[in-house]
């Protein structure tokens, strides 16, 4: 009888070992909250899809040119041994004509800077003139000149010649010839040197000029002969 009670009481210790701890003191489990965890997804990998070129036929316009690109040079440094001047093509100098001091003129000009001896060339004259600049006190204007040797620069006498009114006031001119001039016979191909003076009613000098140099030429005459045609007789049969 007494093993039997012990049997019971273990029987009942295994069973209330297999219960929970509610069952065991009769309560009712509570329901505990549910926690989501937001688990990252990987972002999608996007793939580019490259669009396959399209090529489309350019018309070629004829009769229109295409423009060409000017190409842009860059300057090169030039070494040492090449900046070595480059001399300029040789030009024939221009000959500068001195200005001449001209006291008490506004103005003298030469219609012809060449003249000939004689009738046969032409121009036989050449026409100076010139333009005083006090009006008032200028009663006369002479005019002076001479031969000056291209070859050897010696020069002749001054002839003086009067200078005429040319009828507007103030303007005086001469016709010069050769054969008015001190000697014409010595010289050959010369230079003509001139000069003008102007004074008042009593010969005060009113106005002069310096000596114009070399800028009138007075040159030989030389007529080529033409031949004449030669006649060829005819002859007359008998």
């Amino acid at each position: 009888m007494k093993k039997i009670s012990l049997l019971l009481v273990f029987v009942t210790l295994l069973s209330a070992c297999s219960m929970t701890v509610s069952e065991f003191l009769g309560t009712q489990p509570t329901a505990l909250p549910m926690t989501f965890t937001n688990t990252p997804t990987t972002a999608p990998t996007l793939t580019p899809t490259v669009p396959t070129p399209t090529f489309t036929s350019t018309p070629t316009m004829l009769g229109v040119k295409t423009k060409t690109a000017t190409p842009e040079f860059t300057s090169t440094p030039l070494l040492y041994e090449q900046m070595t001047a480059t001399p300029l093509e040789s030009s024939t100098p221009i000959e500068l004509v001195t200005p001449v001091k001209m006291t008490g003129f506004v103005s003298v000009t030469v219609s012809d800077a060449v003249f000939y001896k004689g009738k046969e060339c032409l121009p036989t004259t050449t026409k100076i003139t010139a333009q005083v600049s006090d009006l008032g006190r200028t009663a006369f204007v002479v005019l002076f000149v001479r031969f000056k040797s291209k070859q050897t620069g010696s020069t002749s006498e001054w002839t003086s010649i009067g200078m005429e009114p040319s009828g507007v006031p103030g303007f005086y001119f001469h016709d010069l010839i050769a054969d008015e001039m001190k000697g014409v016979k010595s010289f050959e191909n010369p230079w003509v040197q001139y000069q003008i003076v102007a004074t008042d009613g009593d010969s005060n000098q009113v106005g002069r000029t310096d000596i114009f140099n070399e800028r009138l030429t007075l040159l030989e005459c030389v007529i080529t002969p033409t031949p004449s045609p030669s006649i060829t007789p005819t002859m007359l049969k008998p």
